[in-house]
């Protein structure tokens, strides 16, 4: 088999085989075939797409072409959730304790920022001494000993998808669908999980802006990981706005710490948090409805099970669990802080996601580049949200930040992204709609 006809092939809209997918994953996981070959591969599909057995073959050979988690020997379903990012999204921190508290078993493997974006796994390592990359064996055994555990991907594990990422983004092949669902999806099946949630979003602060690009979106991956034996729903969530009201690393952590101490804090936060919490428990077969699904999870914050269920996981992944008790005392916060007051009476319409999400990343919350050190320290506090109505002088928001002029320059980009109007602005809807097939 030659790379060369493998190109031709989809140049000239050929439809490719699963030993010709099998044979590029091995190729770019081992390095034999050159990255010029694979960027031209990658414009050709992006140029003439992949239709839904090709997206589920590429999926499978990516998943298939390093090691996978073998989970059979742990009793019950494996659930997993996946969510394509956005500003304030810290809902995992919360949600894999809830979840496992309820009987589920979670193995959450997570990713880093990037861009505007967090990363769980940041988040986690705001925690002291919080150990994410974890040794096979120990996955497994902490997942059979306490039915939860979050961890980075290993090397083995979907190798050829960190090549063909890195070539995505330097050819400008990173909006295809069928390369994004084979993505996201590899590392999925290579984890060996049965059922899978998904957050879509859409919006100022989404990897996809457009309504419909992320329905397009999260229509392919429910129908791929179908098709490859997991069973996934998607849940299309807004991020026009920030979720909740922590940006950052350790100020996200607190803020799920929080409310699983059962502090209510926001409520877009809660309400996406135990919907998918609900699908989850419901598709791990705990639940017989999503509504009951959700029940059990609220019961589980109000019991504070969930809250214990996160100690425990902390405490096998060698973190401070004293986090649980005082997260105010145990993270780490920046000492400086810029206050963000209302220059004028009204309510808050506009809170762009987009720009005080990159505002967070001049603090250091994020990276602009993959090997960027984050500030676990740094981070915005949400004292106002999207529709809140304000005097002239209230506290609106507040920076964190261990660089004065870092600050000052957050503080101005943040100050850019708020509009104050008379009138109140039509409450945003945060979840448009389910996708099931």
């Amino acid at each position: 088999m030659r790379m060369i006809d493998i190109i031709i092939k989809k140049r000239d809209g050929g439809k490719l085989t699963y030993k010709e997918f099998e044979f590029i994953a091995k190729g770019a996981a081992k390095g034999f075939i050159p990255d010029y070959q694979l960027s031209s591969w990658l414009m050709a599909c992006f140029l003439n797409g992949l239709d839904e057995e090709e997206t589920s073959y590429l999926t499978k050979a990516m998943g298939f072409c390093g090691k996978r988690l073998d989970l059979r020997s742990i009793r019950g379903l494996k659930v997993d959730k996946h969510s394509t990012g956005g500003v304030g999204d810290g809902i995992s921190l919360a949600l894999a304790p809830i979840v496992a508290s309820c009987g589920v078993c979670v193995p959450m493997m997570s990713g880093r920022g990037l861009g505007h974006t967090g990363g769980t796994l940041d988040k986690l390592e705001s925690i002291p001494n919080f150990q994410t990359r974890l040794s096979y064996s120990h996955i497994i055994n902490q997942l059979r000993k306490i039915g939860v555990c979050m961890f980075g991907q290993t090397q083995e594990l979907a190798p050829s998808d960190r090549k063909l990422y890195a070539l995505r983004d330097a050819t400008g092949t990173v909006e295809s669908i069928p390369l994004i669902v084979a993505s996201i999806l590899s590392k999925k099946y290579a984890e060996g999980i049965d059922a899978l949630v998904l957050d879509v979003k859409f919006g100022s602060g989404a990897f996809m802006k457009r309504y419909n690009d992320s329905k397009k979106l999260a229509t392919a991956l429910v129908k791929t990981a179908n098709s490859l034996g997991i069973k996934t729903i998607a849940v299309l969530s807004n991020m026009e706005v920030p979720l909740g009201r922590a940006i950052g690393n350790s100020i996200e952590m607190e803020q799920s710490i929080r409310i699983l101490k059962g502090e209510k804090i926001a409520w877009d936060f809660e309400e996406l948090l135990y919907t998918l919490c609900g699908y989850m428990i419901y598709l791990g077969r705990k639940a017989r409805s999503v509504d009951e699904g959700i029940e059990m999870a609220q019961k589980s914050v109000k019991t504070y099970r969930a809250l214990e269920k996160l100690r425990e996981m902390i405490k096998w992944q060698k973190g401070d669990t004293r986090v649980c008790d005082d997260p105010k005392t145990f993270l780490p916060r920046a000492k400086i802080v810029k206050e963000i007051r209302a220059f004028r009476d009204g309510y808050i319409s506009k809170m762009d996601a987009y720009t005080i999400g990159w505002a967070s990343v001049v603090l250091g919350v994020g990276r602009t580049k993959a090997e960027d050190e984050v500030d676990p320290r740094a981070g915005i506090w949400l004292d106002k949200k999207y529709g809140d109505y304000v005097r002239k002088g209230d506290l609106i928001a507040s920076i964190y930040g261990s660089d004065f002029k870092k600050v000052e320059e957050a503080s101005e980009m943040f100050k850019k992204a708020i509009s104050i109007d008379e009138r109140r602005s039509k409450r945003i809807k945060l979840i448009s709609e389910i996708i099931k097939l």
